[in-house]
């Protein structure tokens, strides 16, 4: 369950950032707010720590062993020696980027056996929490006398001195984020290290076991795992990759139960979840089931259709869109169920009832009374422009050529003026070197090629022509009978004539010094006016309702959450997800999906070999794997029957950005790695449910005997903390 940047473009515009305390499992929790808001209830379940072993600023907690993974995952540090673990497609760009034809580790796996074979992951980082302050006084001071409309253009002139002054002399850095949809503000002080390298992932076939078939389901059977090391001076800061860098020591490192797990077992999991929207309204449910995520799921099942047919013919493709591919695939699944379970479990209904509630209490309430009427207003306005952005960010901007070229507006707009800002300048072709870096990464002309022409199809056929851009006429006087047909021929003319695909052509325009001939160069350019015709028509006739829209929902947001705790001050809240450290806790616990169908709390290595399918890639288990099932070869990380535990399911509320986090036992002892959510609750980024949410782990005892028996790194086993 990778969920990265990309989920907050994704999900719903018109989410509220603030969730409630439902059933006694759900929410997730800021750790400095423990001890007063959580900790009591958190022993009743069965904690046996104190909340200074949870977190603290100023002694060694369990929020030091705990990092901030590649910006979109989580990962704990598990030895003395800064050795991590996080989950395999959250290593899985990192893997893909490193390995070749002649040693794909992707697909083979691969093991450091000491120290001097670990490989440095480039573009990979990982951040430490070094403290959370709430500084909602502070910045609500400087707000009072701003109109709202303003909020978001004067807040980094806000908080950017505070965050100054809270990393001032030290190497930390810093940012302020908004809780309860900007009822507060806190500020997070972190640590951030480069040097991180590959210490060890079992095959594919291990760390996908059940691919996208199995992918948000439960059984599950999935060795979803990686392991890597950060890399500090010798000073033991951050610093840059040098071959005379040093393992870092953390502050706190988890030790490793392999004691087992049993139904009801206390297990909480900190991380950093990407986003939630708890407070959603029906009428954003409504959006996303009649609309939104069926556009999502199209445009992203045509995407993933024509990169597969081109990956299984070669090696070398397939390795270079791995990546992308499972980025993409994991949230068309997504949305997918997400639309499924919004209709099964009455989300709609729930909303309804939740809003007719607040409504009856806000009567008379000058400040709330008309949140809902406003939104109603809100919604009408722009529902008829939404399909129209869906189809421009995962349409059009889904074929990476032209999502370059779209990257070229700023540069026109610069050359067209009659005077130069050369720092403008210089910027804008920075951010244009930056896009070509990770365009040529992922570029292939066979698949760039097959979904542009698919997706302007898409597009003319699925738009309200009302809202076409004025271009569209040239694209649909290509050759062709059918739109289908015109607009692939139309494509195959644009990845011929472009000089985007030529580096050296490139180069030469973007250090050009004629700024005229320059510009004249990038308007005859048919892959960017393409791209700039569908973002300039959005941008100039329709990004206006979005606009509003967005600021209308951000207002009446901000207002429900507030008069939602005027209305209940008894009750606790949490802030929504926002890529921040959290707590959850619960215990291990099993389910029932439906009538007379039971789901039990764990499964084992005999259901990866009942699931094996030699003739499907997503079941194939690998000849070691099999040899040491058959010699029973597991060494001492079986259960009380005797088998291998694979994966444990909890109910700690999760969501996206969470992958990769430790599950952690009563004693603070790491008892597995949480990686996906179940299908029956995929409704619950938006709408918890405490009977059927779970949290999908890879078992540590699996992991452990992975990395000792399949892989043959004990050097990696004596160096953990393994408590039996």
């Amino acid at each position: 369950m990778n969920l990265k940047s990309i989920l907050a473009v994704m999900l719903f515009v018109a989410s509220f950032n603030v969730a409630k305390a439902g059933g006694d499992d759900e929410g997730m929790w800021l750790p400095v707010l423990l001890s007063q808001n959580n900790y009591n209830d958190m022993v009743k379940h069965g904690l046996k720590m104190t909340p200074e072993q949870l977190y603290s600023v100023n002694k060694s907690s369990m929020k030091d062993a705990v990092v901030w993974f590649g910006g979109g995952c989580t990962g704990e540090v598990v030895s003395n020696q800064g050795l991590l673990i996080t989950n395999h497609h959250c290593g899985y760009d990192a893997i893909a980027s490193l390995s070749t034809e002649k040693y794909n580790y992707l697909h083979d796996g691969f093991w450091a056996l000491n120290k001097e074979s670990e490989l440095h992951a480039e573009d990979l980082s990982v951040q430490f929490l070094v403290s959370m302050t709430d500084v909602t006084k502070e910045v609500m001071e400087k707000l009072k006398d701003i109109p709202y409309e303003k909020w978001q253009s004067s807040l980094p002139g806000i908080t950017g001195p505070m965050v100054k002054a809270a990393t001032k002399d030290t190497h930390y850095e810093g940012f302020v984020r908004e809780m309860f949809k900007g009822n507060q503000f806190y500020l997070f002080v972190m640590e951030k290290f480069t040097d991180i390298r590959l210490v060890g992932t079992a095959t594919e076939s291990i760390g996908k076991y059940g691919g996208d078939t199995d992918n948000w389901m439960w059984p599950r059977h999935t060795g979803d795992f990686s392991m890597f090391r950060i890399y500090a001076g010798k000073d033991n800061k951050p610093a840059p990759y040098s071959k005379d860098n040093v393992p870092y020591k953390p502050k706190h490192s988890f030790p490793i139960s392999i004691k087992g797990l049993q139904e009801n077992d206390f297990s909480m999991v900190m991380g950093f979840p990407g986003r939630t929207n708890r407070y959603e309204t029906s009428m954003g449910v409504q959006l996303a089931i009649d609309e939104t995520n069926p556009s999502i799921v199209k445009l992203r099942d045509k995407r993933l259709q024509l990169m597969k047919q081109e990956m299984d013919k070669n090696v070398g493709i397939r390795l270079q869109q791995a990546s992308r591919y499972a980025q993409i695939a994991n949230y068309w699944k997504y949305f997918i169920g997400q639309t499924e379970q919004l209709k099964k479990n009455k989300v709609w209904d729930r909303k309804k009832s939740e809003e007719a509630t607040f409504t009856g209490w806000a009567s008379g309430k000058e400040e709330y009374q008309n949140i809902f009427p406003n939104l109603e207003k809100a919604y009408k306005d722009y529902r008829p422009y939404n399909k129209h952005g869906v189809y421009l960010r995962e349409g059009v901007l889904g074929a990476p050529l032209l999502s370059f070229g779209a990257a070229f507006l700023d540069l026109e707009k610069l050359l067209m003026k009659d005077t130069m800002d050369e720092k403008a300048l210089e910027n804008a072709i920075k951010g244009i070197r930056f896009r070509q870096g990770f365009f040529e990464k992922i570029y292939n002309p066979t698949i760039d090629q097959n979904i542009a022409g698919a997706i302007l199809a898409y597009f003319a056929n699925d738009i309200d022509k009302a809202q076409h851009p004025a271009y569209m006429a040239t694209i649909l006087k290509s050759k062709g009978k059918t739109t289908e047909e015109k607009c692939a021929a139309y494509a195959k003319m644009v990845y011929a004539k472009t000089f985007l695909l030529d580096t050296a052509k490139l180069s030469a325009f973007l250090n050009m010094k004629d700024h005229k001939k320059q510009l004249k160069q990038l308007q005859k350019d048919i892959a960017i006016q393409c791209a700039l015709a569908f973002l300039k028509n959005y941008n100039d006739n329709y990004k206006k309702y979005a606009d509003a829209f967005g600021l209308a929902v951000a207002k009446e947001g901000k207002a429900y959450v507030k008069g939602l705790m005027e209305m209940s001050p008894a009750r606790k809240f949490y802030p929504d997800a926002n890529s921040t450290m959290r707590l959850t806790y619960g215990n291990v616990k099993s389910y029932d999906p439906k009538d007379a169908v039971h789901y039990t709390y764990y499964t084992t290595l005999k259901g990866v070999m009942e699931k094996e399918d030699p003739s499907n890639e997503e079941f194939e288990v690998p000849a070691k794997l099999k040899e040491l099932y058959l010699a029973k070869d597991f060494g001492q990380y079986t259960d009380k029957d005797g088998q291998v535990p694979v994966a444990f399911i909890t109910n700690n509320d999760i969501t996206g950005g969470n992958s990769g986090s430790p599950v952690i036992n009563a004693n603070g002892e790491l008892i597995g790695a949480a990686f996906d959510g179940n299908w029956e609750a995929m409704s619950g980024d938006i709408s918890f449910d405490e009977q059927l949410k779970r949290t999908i782990c890879v078992d540590i005892r699996y992991v452990l005997f992975l990395v000792e028996k399949m892989g043959g790194a004990k050097n990696l086993i004596a160096e953990m903390d393994i408590r039996k």
